[in-house]
């Protein structure tokens, strides 16, 4: 079973849906709720499958990577913006969503730009922290294209920021990680990078 499929959201058999819808009528008790009224009884099944949706990740294998080996070598980066994700905060299982934009050099192989896609939504579909899946996407290009360098950008908009705590809607939380030839300081490709994606030198 790949990532990307949908259908059997019990993944042949690895997630209990049963216990699940169980579990979420529980919590509905326990804040004095009826779960059989009209508005929450098809709610424990609603629930179960959304997550099991947003955490289809956990259970399929990695996204199969397509490469081709790099006749041209122009020392030039290779970027996909703009690579929209839904993910879940794994501190308060709050939806989190934003963008990701992909960059890398190539060495031997060039990458399947659809491919860069599907790598980040592999690790947003699970219970996540933004920094781990930044550092998990560039550890998987570095495998599978063995790049000269790879740079991620995530902006990242989490529930659990805008309606708890400090609750402050609209706020962005940015995690970058920069590897190899975008590692060096006053790196053109750093900078290439962020001027591609709109940011700038202030964000160097």
């Amino acid at each position: 079973m790949h990532f990307g499929g949908k259908g059997d959201l019990s993944y042949e058999g690895k997630v209990d849906l049963e216990r699940g819808k169980k579990a979420v009528r529980e919590l509905l008790l326990s804040f004095g709720l009826d779960p059989d009224s009209p508005d929450l009884k098809e709610t424990p099944r609603r629930v179960v499958e959304q997550y099991a949706e947003l955490f289809g990740g956990l259970y399929m294998e990695p996204p199969k990577t397509t490469h081709f080996e790099n006749d041209i070598d122009h020392g030039e980066l290779v970027l996909l913006k703009d690579i929209f994700y839904t993910s879940v905060c794994s501190h308060h299982l709050a939806v989190f969503t934003g963008k990701a934009h992909v960059a890398y050099v190539p060495g031997k192989r060039l990458s399947g730009l659809s491919k860069l896609a599907r790598i980040v939504d592999y690790y947003a579909a699970r219970p996540q922290l933004q920094e781990r899946m930044a550092v998990q996407v560039a550890d998987f290009i570095e495998r599978a294209f063995e790049p000269k360098g790879v740079a991620i950008y995530l902006a990242g908009s989490h529930g659990c920021v805008a309606t708890r705590g400090a609750a402050k809607s609209g706020s962005i939380m940015v995690t970058t990680v920069l590897r190899g030839v975008f590692s060096v300081d006053n790196s053109r490709f750093r900078s290439d990078f962020l001027a591609a994606i709109g940011k700038g030198k202030e964000h160097e």
